[in-house]
C-alpha cells in the first residue's frame, strides 16, 4: 500500500493530460479522482458478490480527507456485512430525480461538437469529427446513455468497423469517442469512460507510396474515362499535389482564372493558414472546361462538393484492370498518394524541397520551430514554376510525348 494522502500533498497535486486515481494509503479502496481539468473527488471501490463497485462520495474540498475516510470507512463496513452502498446511493438518485435526456448518446455527441470540438479544433477536423460520431456512433445508440454503453461494446463496434476493411477508421472512431467521453465524465454526465484502458484496434504507419509513370499515365487514362466530376477531380488532385478535401471543396469564389490562381481559405486548411496554389496551363484549361453548377467546382447538384469517393475509387481501379495487359490491377493505391507523387516528381524535376513544402502548404520539415514564426517569405513565384514544370510534365506523360522530350522520372512503387 502506498503512502497515506496528506491534505498538503493533495493541494499542491497537478492535474496532467488524462484523468487519474490516487490511491490512499491509509483507507483500502479509497481513492483521489484528478481531472484534467483540474476538479478534484473522492471515490471508494471494492467488490459486492465478487463485481468490482465504485462509490462516488464527493468533490473536494467540500468532503475534505478526514471526511472522506470517515465515509470510505463506513461503506467498506457495509460491504463487509454484505451491503453495496454504490447500489443503494444509485437507486436512491434513480428515485429521486426525475430522467433527463441530456445524457442520451445523440444529446451528448451534439452537445460535444458545439461546445467543444468547434470551439478547439480547426474547422475541417470539427468536421470530421462530427461526421464520424454522427455515422458511426449515434445511429447505433441512439436513445441509450452513454453511461450505460459498455467497454465490450465499444469493442464490438470497432472489430465491426475493422471487419468490413476499414481498420484506420476503426482508429479514428475509437479517437473521437474517446475523446467525447472523456469530455462527458468531466462534465458530470457520466461516471467512467467506456473507452478506457481500450487500445487502438489497428496500427499504423506512414505511408510511402508513389505511383511510377506508368501507373500515374493509366490512372490519369482512366479519370478521363469515367468524366465528371471524379475524372477531372482526381486529375486536379495529380496536378496540384493538394489534398483531397481541399480540391474536393473548392469553390468558384476561390479560383481567379485570370491570374492563374486558387487560393484556400485558411478555415478550409488543414494547418489553419491561407494558401495560394499557382494554376499550370494544364489544371487551368481543366478548369475553364467544366461546367458550373453551384458555388462548388465538383458538384452535381448545386448545393455540396461531390461524395462518394469510395465508389470513384473502385470504378478507376476497374478500368485501369480492364485495359491493362492480363488484367492485371494497380498495386494497392489511395488517393493521397497523389500528393505525394507530385512532391516527389517536383524534387525529380529539380525543385528544391522547401519550395515543395510551400506548395503542399507543410509548417513542418524546413518551416518548423522558429524557422517558420521568422520566415514570412511567401515563395509565390518559386511555388509558380514548380506547378508549371510539375504540369508540363504531366501533360508530356499522358500525352505519349516520346522520352526524348520528357524530362525521365523512375518513381519506386
Amino acid at each position: 500500500m502506498g503512502k497515506a494522502l496528506t491534505v498538503r500533498a493533495i493541494d499542491t497535486l497537478k492535474p496532467g493530460s488524462s484523468r487519474r486515481e490516487i490511491p490512499d494509503g491509509l483507507i483500502g479502496g479509497l481513492y483521489l479522482v484528478v481531472q484534467p481539468s483540474g476538479a478534484k473527488s473522492w471515490a471508494c471501490r471494492y467488490r459486492a458478490n465478487g463485481t468490482p463497485r465504485k462509490l462516488t462520495i464527493g468533490a473536494y474540498p467540500g468532503i475534505d480527507l478526514k471526511s472522506a475516510r470517515e465515509l470510505a470507512q463506513r461503506a467498506l463496513v457495509d460491504v463487509a456485512s454484505g451491503g453495496d452502498p454504490a447500489g443503494v446511493k444509485q437507486s436512491a438518485k434513480t428515485k429521486a430525480i426525475p430522467p433527463s435526456d441530456r445524457d442520451l448518446v445523440e444529446k451528448v455527441a451534439a452537445s460535444f461538437v458545439e461546445r467543444y470540438v468547434k470551439a478547439n479544433t480547426r474547422a475541417s477536423s470539427a468536421k470530421e469529427t462530427e461526421r464520424i460520431l454522427n455515422r458511426e456512433i449515434t445511429p447505433k445508440w441512439k436513445g441509450r446513455r452513454l453511461g450505460s454503453i459498455t467497454r465490450a461494446e465499444i469493442h464490438e463496434l470497432l472489430d465491426g468497423i475493422v471487419d468490413r476493411g476499414s481498420p484506420i477508421q476503426a482508429n479514428r472512431v475509437l479517437a473521437a469517442t474517446r475523446k467525447m467521453c472523456a469530455w462527458a465524465v468531466e462534465r458530470g454526465l457520466i461516471e467512467a469512460s467506456p473507452c478506457d484502458k481500450i487500445k487502438a484496434p489497428s496500427a499504423e504507419r506512414s505511408r510511402d507510396r508513389v505511383l511510377s509513370d506508368a501507373e500515374l499515365r493509366a490512372v490519369w487514362d482512366a479519370c478521363g474515362a469515367i468524366g465528371w466530376p471524379f475524372g477531372p477531380l482526381v486529375k486536379m488532385l495529380a496536378l496540384t499535389g493538394q489534398r483531397r478535401e481541399e480540391v474536393g471543396s473548392m469553390r468558384w469564389s476561390e479560383v481567379d482564372l485570370d491570374a492563374k490562381l486558387w487560393t484556400l481559405p485558411r478555415e478550409r486548411s488543414k494547418n489553419d493558414q491561407a494558401h495560394t496554389v499557382p494554376l499550370s496551363d494544364p489544371a487551368l484549361q481543366m478548369l475553364k472546361a467544366l461546367p458550373h453548377v453551384g458555388e462548388f467546382v465538383f458538384s452535381t447538384n448545386a448545393r455540396n462538393p461531390v461524395a462518394g469517393y469510395s465508389k470513384a475509387k473502385i470504378r478507376i481501379d476497374a478500368l485501369i484492370a480492364e485495359t491493362a495487359e492480363g488484367n492485371a490491377a494497380l498495386p494497392a493505391w489511395v488517393f493521397h498518394d497523389l500528393r505525394r507523387t507530385a512532391a516527389t516528381g517536383m524534387a525529380r524535376l529539380g525543385i528544391a524541397l522547401p519550395v515543395v513544402e510551400k506548395v503542399l502548404n507543410h509548417t513542418s520539415g524546413s518551416f518548423g520551430g522558429i524557422v517558420g514564426v521568422y520566415q514570412r517569405h511567401g515563395f509565390s513565384d518559386e511555388k509558380r514554376t514548380a506547378l508549371e514544370a510539375w504540369g508540363r510534365f504531366v501533360e508530356q506523360l499522358v500525352s505519349g510525348t516520346p522520352a526524348g522530350n520528357v524530362v525521365e522520372m523512375r518513381f519506386a512503387s
